[in-house]
């Protein structure tokens, strides 16, 4: 019994009254911070009532102005840029074609102005694009300071009316395929909104090779626009096809006038035949049934033959142009990625630029196949042909990269869109509109602009990397202001002591956020 009465004093001794005060203390701490930070948000909350104070803009380094000065010039500067290097690129690889290797570092002979002629074009571009993302930056201030109040309105009319830069393009052939882009582009978008809200699914679209299945539709229509109706293609489309395909233009001609039933120019067509070694002049006639494979291909017999030489002749051809159109981008818009890694770079973009050019290769290769195969089992022609022919000949995408494959898809999508719309303008069936192209890119950049401030996810991942590329946008970006008023930073400065162990227990997440480049603002 005494061991036991003596156990309880010895294991519970007296609390200390010093503890009870400084629990105590802390906890009126606690309350008064939770009132002072009340009392500072609801005098916030009166003070903007009273003034009417617009929300804060995100450069609050420097002036609404010059916030918008200089993202046109950077965006300028940087397309620009872009538009030359392809130029000189190019210049060199046709210089180098020519085996003349010591004008490659003659600037007279590379730069100069009577060989390079890009300085218009370059500058119409940087227009196109530094207009946009000044008038944009300039626009945005603007509506938040007198709307008082930031909305996605503010996003979508601000979008809007900067696209108005595309004025800068004088060629209304080049402004239809950018907005029809655009609209597709921004269908894509609404789609996938739609379909991340469980609101609407089309058939289909979570097919494998579905983006495939598009392309291949888009080159079937381009391809027979290109043969029946080339008017119907931008001019720059139509040599682009010509140059890098092995039929002549007087032969494409005489099959187009064969499947309408019209006489064919057989001037034009022994005109072309005589400047070809071993032509076959007895297949020539006014009304045929069919052009024959020795019209198409006079100089080589073989179809297989002439095949394989088509498919060769378009990679050296085309293989300059796609390496130009991946390095310089890569350098370009990847400057500090390229300059850790030149080499590792230039492999990527020269393996990219090979994979590229099979593909267009064997396109060229297929599509001259399918139109021989023809004409080996039918006598009779018909201008359907040349639409399945594109189809076939787009399986060639299967040899891109996956994610390449839906980008091209949305690219030639414009193009096929462009010829119906002229079909149909043609047939009067749609209404001929002047600056319809104008109004239709404006209404389509304001959506997209929508979709990359607020549902960034939705855009694909290289069309939200280059917008915000070219942007150079620190609400692409954002990062805190600097300049803050003494309450908000003493509201800061209570969430800091409410988490005093925050930065002991994640240091790996505040390592990652140091070097995370997209915190950057321009980057």
């Amino acid at each position: 019994m005494p061991l036991s009465d003596s156990n309880p004093s010895v294991a519970s001794p007296p609390p200390s009254s010093d503890a009870f005060d400084g629990d105590a203390a802390e906890h009126r701490l606690r309350e008064a911070e939770e009132r002072l930070r009340e009392a500072i948000e609801e005098l916030q909350r009166r003070q903007r009532r009273a003034k009417m104070l617009h929300p804060p803009c995100d450069h609050a380094d420097e002036s609404c102005i010059a916030n918008a000065i200089g993202n046109l010039c950077q965006s300028f500067l940087l397309s620009y840029g872009v538009r030359v290097g392809i130029g000189i690129l190019l210049r060199a690889f046709k210089l180098a074609r020519r085996k003349s290797y010591s004008s490659l570092i003659d600037l007279k002979q590379l730069v100069s102005e009577k060989d390079l002629i890009v300085r218009e074009e370059a500058c119409r571009v940087g227009l196109l694009f530094g207009g946009f993302t000044g008038s944009y930056h300039a626009l945005r201030c603007f509506l938040r300071k007198w709307r008082k109040k930031e909305t996605p309105f503010n996003v979508i009319l601000a979008g809007s009316v900067a696209s108005l830069s595309i004025l800068a393009l004088d060629d209304s052939n080049r402004r239809r395929t950018l907005a029809l882009y655009l609209l597709a582009r921004l269908a894509q978008c609404a789609y996938n909104s739609a379909k991340s809200k469980n609101k609407f699914h089309l058939w289909g679209s979570s097919w494998r090779h579905g983006d495939s299945l598009l392309f291949a539709l888009s080159c079937a229509q381009v391809m027979y626009a290109f043969v029946m109706r080339p008017e119907s293609l931008p001019k720059s489309y139509q040599d682009f096809i010509q140059k890098t395909g092995p039929v002549a233009k007087p032969v494409y001609k005489a099959v187009r006038e064969c499947c309408r039933g019209s006489p064919v120019d057989v001037a034009s067509l022994h005109s072309y035949l005589s400047t070809v070694k071993g032509a076959d002049f007895a297949a020539l006639q006014e009304f045929p049934s069919i052009i024959p494979c020795s019209i198409i291909h006079p100089g080589t017999k073989s179809c297989l033959a002439q095949n394989a030489y088509a498919t060769s002749n378009t990679f050296k051809k085309t293989f300059p142009l796609y390496f130009s159109l991946t390095f310089v981008p890569f350098v370009v818009l990847r400057l500090q990625k390229f300059m850790e890694a030149p080499f590792r770079t230039s492999w990527h973009a020269v393996t990219g630029a090979v994979r590229s050019t099979a593909f267009l290769s064997c396109f060229v290769g297929i599509f001259q196949g399918a139109i021989c195969m023809h004409r080996k089992v039918a006598s009779q022609d018909h201008k359907l042909v040349y639409w399945f022919a594109g189809g076939l000949a787009a399986l060639s995408v299967l040899l891109e990269k996956k994610g390449r494959r839906g980008e091209l898809g949305l690219y030639v999508l414009p193009r096929a869109s462009e010829s119906l719309w002229y079909i149909l303008v043609n047939r009067r069936i749609l209404p001929n509109i002047k600056n319809a192209e104008v109004a239709l890119f404006c209404a389509c950049m304001g959506g997209m602009m929508y979709y990359l401030e607020h549902e960034p996810d939705t855009m694909s991942p290289f069309l939200r990397g280059l917008i915000r590329r070219f942007l150079a946008s620190r609400i692409s970006n954002p990062g805190p202001p600097s300049t803050r008023n003494s309450s908000y930073n003493y509201l800061q400065t209570l969430d800091a002591i409410k988490k005093p162990n925050s930065q002991n227990q994640e240091p790996e997440s505040q390592s990652s956020e140091k070097y995370n480049l997209e915190s950057i603002p321009g980057l």
